[in-house]
């Protein structure tokens, strides 16, 4: 679920953030050393149905650090997966989308990375929903490692974040402390159109945009 508004250009990451809402749930971000073994990271439930009624469509999500990378791993258990976008900025919330929106401490600035089974990426920053600009690297798939596959009961990406991509926008951070963020599925012209949320979000209408209701992930 991508902004209605993009811009060019960057912006000042020093100002803080928001508090988060009441209730936001905390995961711990596990350090590994080489690739990660996922049945060793805890899972992230993506299972807050939100603004239309249960498809049954189900998510997952999992972090997991070393001193190079942030990795990231999600899931879905969905049978009517659409993929029909492939190329650079489109618009892949129509399609089967898996979605990770983050926000580093000390920041007002958050990225949201949001990809479908093609793998194609769709990657912003900005303070809110409008007003965010495009990030776009030719080679995304090779930098961010990206990777997706069918599952027996749907599909799967995974991904990485380096460092340096980090140190882009915040000069100097390493993988310490905690951050915020939340994890969601969404597919606005699949079969069934959902949106599903880790934290939940309390708002009249469809916006995954809304740090506010951000949970807290800590780096261990």
């Amino acid at each position: 679920m991508a902004s209605d508004a993009l811009f060019g250009g960057k912006r000042n990451m020093e100002k803080g953030g928001g508090e988060r809402a009441a209730g936001a749930e905390d995961y711990r971000i596990v350090a590994v050393t080489g690739e990660p073994d996922w049945d060793k990271v805890p899972e992230i439930n993506i299972d807050q149905a939100l603004w239309t009624e249960d498809t049954g469509i189900r998510a997952w999500g999992q972090l997991c650090h070393d001193d190079e990378n942030l990795y990231v791993r999600m899931r879905a258990a969905e049978r009517e997966i659409r993929a029909e976008n492939s190329a650079p900025l489109s618009p892949v919330w129509e399609d089967s989308c898996l979605e990770f929106f983050f926000r580093t401490g000390g920041s007002d600035i958050y990225f949201n990375f949001e990809i479908n089974p093609n793998g194609c990426l769709c990657l912003q920053a900005g303070p809110a929903r409008n007003g965010r600009f495009n990030i776009v690297r030719e080679d995304a798939a090779a930098y961010f490692g990206i990777r997706t596959g069918r599952t027996e009961d749907g599909w799967e990406v995974s991904y990485r974040i380096p460092l340096s991509f980090f140190r882009l926008f915040c000069p100097g951070y390493r993988f310490e402390g905690e951050m915020t963020g939340n994890m969601y599925k969404c597919g606005d012209k699949t079969p069934r159109p959902h949106y599903l949320s880790w934290n939940r979000i309390v708002l009249e209408k469809p916006n995954f945009h809304c740090p506010e209701f951000f949970g807290r992930l800590v780096f261990e």
